[in-house]
């Protein structure tokens, strides 16, 4: 059998489809590759809480890495607020000055820059 013909199904198909299936699928292949978010030790939170308490205190600029629901991200943020009640920290972009707000729960690791 000749290798042309073997890979032509492929490009057959993927030529026929739309624009949003094409997204879909993308977006399940991306669902498939899922990260778990870790579960992090009372140091490791502790840490977490010193270093955002620290960086509002002194205005200092703080890298923010956190689980997105699929991956991780990072984001260079200045923290604003820390808002233990509904354990959210709000921040302001350092890029963009967008307000920004991150769920506790969701940070990994926080480095002050």
């Amino acid at each position: 059998m000749d290798n042309r013909n073997r890979d032509r199904g492929t490009i057959k198909w993927t030529s026929l489809m739309l624009p949003e299936h094409v997204e879909m699928i993308k977006k399940v292949w991306k669902e498939d590759e899922r990260i778990e978010k870790p579960i992090l030790d009372e140091q490791q939170i502790e840490e977490i809480g010193f270093k955002l308490q620290r960086a509002m205190t002194d205005s200092l600029p703080v890298e923010v890495r956190f689980h997105n629901g699929f991956d991780y991200s990072e984001e260079k943020v200045k923290v604003v607020q820390l808002d233990p009640q509904n354990r959210k920290v709000k921040c302001i972009g350092l890029r963009d000055k967008i307000h920004t707000s991150f769920q506790f729960d969701d940070i990994v690791d926080v480095n002050i820059i």
